[in-house]
């Protein structure tokens, strides 16, 4: 086994062990000292040491953990917020023995809510849960900048906002390049949705520019510029700065991606799905969540907001929780402005519903399967902010797929 595996394993054993004996019996003091030593082992060949844990899945770096499938600690680490473990190679004993008790203590729910704190920052040990904005990101200055890019003018910005054909080509390139090559092509993502950005903010009254077909929805390209639209309005509406409201926008272009593993027939199917085909469709959470974990380093959040933007707040929708949890607060974002545009687009079994009608639907459902406080922003900011919807002509290079057939009612 693996020297990643061997120390989950031996980290598991020592909580089990935790909740056994107390402080100072043998056996606890013999299964700390065990994972220690696996622990030191592992950094003797890494300089930091990255676990993320989303649902059922385990990743060490960028490489999802097939081996350790039935390690049940992965699902009970990521219910109690903690989906994400980094220890830098100077680990010592004693930081580690703080960073198990707390760690233990998270999981017995005596900690702080890390849903707020984030991120517990304890050198060389750090855990949390994933945030809104990477290190990395807050690094990179130049793309916090929600303003025009070099060389951009007034017009430029007003070009963008009328016609986002530019976006709709990259972004189906995005979707092509992932299914050709199973990579997540980070550098152009991010140029889609610093141009969305910038459209949106080409005057004071904020624009939130919204596109379709003309005949049909182009579901993995119109439907993605959209959420990510409506995703950094909502969290600007919200408070986060610029740099978390561009992270958000990511995670909203990319929420869908796992459709691309679902055959074309069953997309463009018109009617009802059998038993058996929605199966294979509540797949695609799962299935974008591996893809961006397992491809990319930089877009933990984004895997995050895919495996969960199906999943309902009193606990139902899909993937099934085996440990009930709180979702991630970008991924409640995210899932009211997928409903949203899904509801207020044309599709292959029903005309678009009118906004008012869409928005009644949101606020019916705020506090069963949607955040209130989150329902209710996004009410307002429809009601304040320059919406519009604007029709484009079928692209003749990249033809598109009609949008799935419902789930359940109403369809989305």
């Amino acid at each position: 086994m693996n020297p990643e595996s061997t120390f989950l394993i031996a980290l598991g054993q020592a909580l089990a062990t935790m909740a056994l004996y107390g402080e100072g019996h043998p056996a606890r003091e013999r299964a700390l000292a065990v994972s220690f030593e696996q622990l030191l082992a592992l950094t003797s060949s890494n300089q930091c040491v990255e676990y993320s844990f989303l649902g059922r899945e385990a990743v060490v770096g960028n490489r999802v953990m097939h081996e350790m499938g039935t390690w049940d600690w992965g699902a009970k680490l990521a219910a109690a917020q903690i989906e994400r473990i980094e220890i830098d190679a100077d680990v010592t004993r004693e930081a580690y023995e703080q960073f198990i008790d707390e760690l233990y203590g998270q999981l017995a729910g005596r900690c702080v809510d890390t849903a707020e704190a984030r991120f517990l920052v304890r050198p060389p040990i750090r855990f949390g849960r994933l945030a809104v904005r990477s290190g990395e990101e807050a690094e990179r200055s130049d793309i916090g900048d929600l303003g025009p890019r070099p060389g951009e003018d007034g017009d430029g910005v007003a070009a963008v906002a009328l016609s986002l054909a530019e976006e709709i080509a990259a972004v189906r390139w995005v979707h092509d390049e992932v299914e050709r090559s199973g990579r997540v092509p980070m550098s152009e993502a991010e140029t889609v949705v610093r141009s969305l950005a910038t459209a949106m903010h080409q005057n004071e009254r904020m624009l939130v520019p919204l596109l379709q077909l003309k005949e049909y929805d182009q579901y993995t390209t119109t439907h993605a510029c959209n959420v990510a639209v409506l995703s950094m309005a909502l969290a600007e509406r919200l408070g986060l700065a610029p740099a978390e409201v561009r992270a958000i926008g990511i995670a909203g272009m990319l929420h869908d991606l796992g459709k691309i593993m679902i055959p074309r027939e069953l997309l463009i199917k018109p009617g009802r799905f059998t038993d058996e085909e929605r199966q294979v469709v509540q797949r695609h959470p799962v299935e974008g969540a591996k893809m961006i974990m397992a491809r990319e380093r930089g877009l933990g959040l984004a895997a995050v907001v895919a495996y969960e933007h199906h999943v309902y707040l009193n606990g139902g929708g899909y993937p099934s929780m085996r440990f009930p949890r709180a979702c991630h607060f970008a991924s409640r974002i995210v899932h009211v402005c997928d409903i949203y545009d899904a509801l207020c687009t044309n599709r292959p079994y029903r005309q678009a519903w009118e906004p008012a009608q869409t928005l009644a639907y949101l606020i019916e459902q705020a506090g069963r399967e949607l955040d209130p406080e989150i329902v209710k922003a996004f009410c307002d900011m429809i009601g304040e902010a320059q919406v519009q919807r604007m029709v484009l002509e079928t692209d003749p290079v990249a033809a598109e797929l009609p949008a799935a057939a419902p789930l359940v009612q109403p369809a989305r």
